[in-house]
């Protein structure tokens, strides 16, 4: 149950869906009601299925480059410190931002506004082969399709939502969930480095 809940609180994080929902409402204030149903569910649906193949096929693909899986946390642990910080300080994605002639599901609600390269990142680490059996891997990834579902129901709440939060309150949540992604990510390094042998030497 604790690694369920950590990695509920991960996924949580770097998905970041009170951002998303800031974005979406943004990107979405020109469409009609049913338009913003079909958008918020095809970009949840997009990201999902990039999750679960990250998931399936991450770590093989690291294999295969030889990349080797504590080389990818320590990278990886930075990444999401950086991604932290962004979270933290309000620098990212603008909700303005859209490319003429791209799919607004696709780009860039689902990439990169949903399946963040910091969820990316994350759920490789958080089904680690060599660390972790495949149920619990299963449970991973349960944990983390039971965040997109909350992620598409605030989608299809947009509206009411963030009438009752305003952009202060949905800035506050954005940026407590940074504060913790941070803190994860030092773990990650830490942990990478072997930090806790030598921390223990020196105490």
């Amino acid at each position: 149950m604790d690694k369920l809940l950590q990695d509920a609180l991960i996924i949580w994080a770097t998905v970041d869906p009170i951002g998303t929902l800031a974005i979406f409402t943004g990107l979405t204030s020109g469409l009609d009601a049913a338009q913003r149903r079909c958008t918020a569910i095809r970009a949840v649906a997009y990201a999902t299925a990039v999750l679960i193949g990250a998931i399936v096929v991450g770590q093989l693909l690291l294999t295969a480059m030889g990349i080797r899986l504590i080389s990818f946390q320590l990278g990886g642990g930075i990444i999401l410190f950086l991604f932290g910080l962004q979270m933290i300080f309000g620098s990212g994605l603008s909700s303005g931002e859209q490319e003429p002639g791209h799919d607004l599901a696709v780009f860039p609600l689902a990439i990169p506004a949903t399946a963040t390269p910091g969820a990316i990142l994350a759920v490789i680490l958080l089904t680690d082969n060599s660390l972790y059996t495949i149920p619990a891997q299963a449970a991973t990834a349960a944990v983390m399709i039971a965040v997109m579902v909350v992620t598409l129901i605030l989608l299809l709440l947009s509206t009411q939502i963030m009438r009752v939060l305003g952009q202060g309150g949905a800035s506050i949540l954005t940026r407590i969930m940074g504060m913790i992604l941070a803190a994860f990510s030092v773990e990650l390094v830490m942990d990478a480095l072997g930090a806790e042998r030598w921390l223990g030497v020196v105490g």
